[in-house]
């Protein structure tokens, strides 16, 4: 049976997943009266309800005769790391742009991996239905960037596709027709069949799936040769380590699940159970002539947090896994399938240091964790920093923003407050299409206040460029915050006494406890109040002067805002149930004396 293998590369949010959605009702993998909903390949979750992908994953549709692998990816550069890998297996992509948006600082991103693998890339000028699109300028951008991606001229000769995937149609001009065949005629006339070189097996293991039977699963497609069930084989790993093993069971992908295969050949796609401690990169070989591929490489991450075990008052309360153990063994178990993440112990057997991609990642792993039942602390986030001949360097990002015109000034004022260099401001339809150079550091906690002051309107997007000298001091969050003064639970008398001193994140009758943060204060400076006071009653009462309280809903906070919000000597307290605020170090005499031998070691 003919083979071909295909990734779907995008930006996010314009529309990979509802394409694969598209692909497989149109080769009939469901039955017609089958209920399968939309977004069918994103099925944690946590991809779910934000409605993106962060696990690529593999679906196999028959066409014509032909098999088409389809493998679906992230797109946000958070998961870089996966789409890296996920993309040697494929021969050919399919690059899906917005016809509004065009090319976004992702799709360069992602589209630089597949041409410097040598994949066939198609173009597919997606939303064709919006309002105000411009597909035939956005064709000219697309052309442009491969250009300066330096594509070779058989890549520049791309076929594109016009269409809208949420209507289920797509053409080779721009023209509306029945459904999305044209599509995938496309695939089998221009997407090559995988080139299989002779010789002995090579399969290169690019992804991990897991199943709580089989255990670990190594998928990957065969470069050359032939797998078969039973076959003794050298699992090569980095580091010239060559393991004995034995291939126990063999599953080929079908329709979005798996299928038992006795043997399977140069080019597929495969499943294999039964291998020992591998890791993503290794290569299958012949137990006799083993040669391994080339090792996968993965950009390097560019922030850290500090993971601890959570040690406020309320420990244990919620969670099942609350020791330094599990939180190790658990960590230690990501890196094995997240190729971006490492964990290095500290000084503390209590934490450990987290190195990420970004605020997304390290955001996705923490609410993982806290689903399985962990209770963590987690500090504030710090970028990567290097030392280049000599001096400091740090990471640095390229910021694209896309906002109305008459916001405008004050992103490009905020963004420059956080040391961003503008680079390009053109006009785009009612929009203002803005890019800037800015140290990574300057981008944390950048989105919330961009979104503040645009009235939700600035659509933000950054990609990691390179390191940099350091930019020096950037401006953290100038209020100060309210701090609870005691452990007990909050009532609303005190709530609205306090009020007009800040914004609160708490409800009344929320248990608090003594350094925890409650507020933000409308000044610098933080400031310890009492929330906790109850209302005293006397037999007197003047008539009226028992006003019923008002109080404002409290402010509520998405786990990758606190990680935004707070500052150096601040931490999060993570729990199944809940996500509080609070200070490093709880007891307010202790945080004084630590402040006064910090002041006299900068005088020093």
């Amino acid at each position: 049976m003919q083979i071909r293998n295909i990734a779907i590369i995008a930006h996010v949010d314009h529309g990979k997943t509802t394409l694969v959605d598209k692909i497989l009702h149109a080769t009939h993998v469901f039955r017609d009266n089958q209920e399968t909903g939309e977004l069918i390949m994103d099925n944690n979750d946590l991809e779910k309800e934000r409605g993106i992908t962060i696990f690529s994953k593999n679906a196999a549709v028959e066409y014509k005769g032909v098999k088409i692998n389809v493998i679906d990816t992230p797109g946000h550069s958070d998961f870089g790391g996966e789409v890296e890998r996920v993309l040697k297996m494929a021969d050919g992509v399919l690059l899906l742009v917005d016809a509004f948006e065009g090319p976004m600082p992702q799709t360069r991103f992602v589209l630089q991996k597949a041409l410097q693998l040598n994949l066939k890339p198609i173009v597919v000028i997606n939303k064709v239905d919006k309002p105000n699109c411009r597909p035939d300028e956005v064709h000219e951008a697309v052309f442009e960037l491969f250009f300066n991606l330096d594509a070779t001229e058989d890549q520049l000769d791309f076929p594109t596709f016009y269409g809208s995937g949420k209507n289920g149609w797509f053409n080779s001009k721009n023209e509306q027709c029945a459904d999305i065949t044209p599509l995938l005629d496309g695939i089998l006339q221009y997407v090559p069949a995988p080139k299989v070189a002779e010789g002995p097996l090579q399969m290169q293991i690019t992804s991990l799936d897991y199943s709580s039977f089989l255990g670990r699963i190594a998928v990957g497609k065969v470069a050359r040769g032939t797998i078969r069930e039973g076959q003794s084989i050298a699992l090569m790993q980095a580091g010239g380590v060559i393991k004995r093993s034995k291939v126990k069971e063999l599953y080929t992908f079908m329709g979005m699940g798996k299928k038992k295969a006795t043997d399977v050949e140069a080019g597929d796609i495969c499943a294999v159970v039964g291998l020992e401690d591998f890791n993503i990169g290794d290569t299958i070989a012949d137990s006799e002539n083993p040669e391994a591929l080339p090792v996968i490489s993965v950009d390097e991450p560019t922030m850290s947090m500090l993971f601890g075990i959570n040690n406020s008052p309320f420990f244990g309360k919620d969670g099942k896994f609350v020791t330094s153990r599990h939180l190790r063994d658990r960590l230690m178990k990501e890196t094995e399938k997240n190729l971006a993440l490492r964990v290095e112990d500290t000084d503390s057997a209590d934490s450990f240091l987290v190195f990420g991609r970004g605020i997304l990642h390290l955001g996705i792993l923490i609410e993982t964790m806290r689903r399985e039942g962990f209770e963590l602390t987690v500090g504030q986030p710090q970028v990567l920093v290097k030392e280049i001949d000599g001096k400091k360097h740090e990471p640095y990002e390229n910021l694209v923003v896309d906002v109305p015109s008459e916001f405008s000034g004050k992103v490009i004022d905020m963004v420059t407050q956080r040391k961003g260099e503008m680079l390009v401001m053109e006009s785009k339809g009612e929009m203002q299409h803005l890019e800037f150079e800015i140290p990574s550091r300057g981008l944390i906690g950048l989105r919330s206040n961009m979104l503040t002051n645009t009235a939700g309107e600035a659509v933000m997007a950054h990609r990691f460029l390179e390191y940099k000298p350091w930019k020096g001091p950037i401006p953290g969050r100038s209020n100060g915050v309210l701090l609870s003064k005691n452990q007990d639970k909050t009532t609303a008398y005190s709530i609205d006494k306090l009020q007009e001193r800040g914004t609160f994140f708490v409800d009344p009758g929320e248990e608090v406890y003594a350094g925890q943060i409650i507020a933000e204060h409308i000044k610098p400076g933080d400031l310890i109040v009492n929330a906790t006071e109850g209302k005293k009653l006397t037999n007197m009462r003047a008539s009226g002067s028992d006003d019923s309280v008002r109080i404002i809903p409290r402010k509520q906070m998405t786990l990758e805002e606190c990680m935004e919000y707070i500052q150096q000597d601040e931490c999060i307290e993570v729990t199944p149930k809940k996500i509080r605020l609070r200070k490093s170090i709880l007891d307010e005499e202790e945080r004084k004396r630590i402040a006064r031998t910090m002041k006299t070691e900068q005088v020093g």
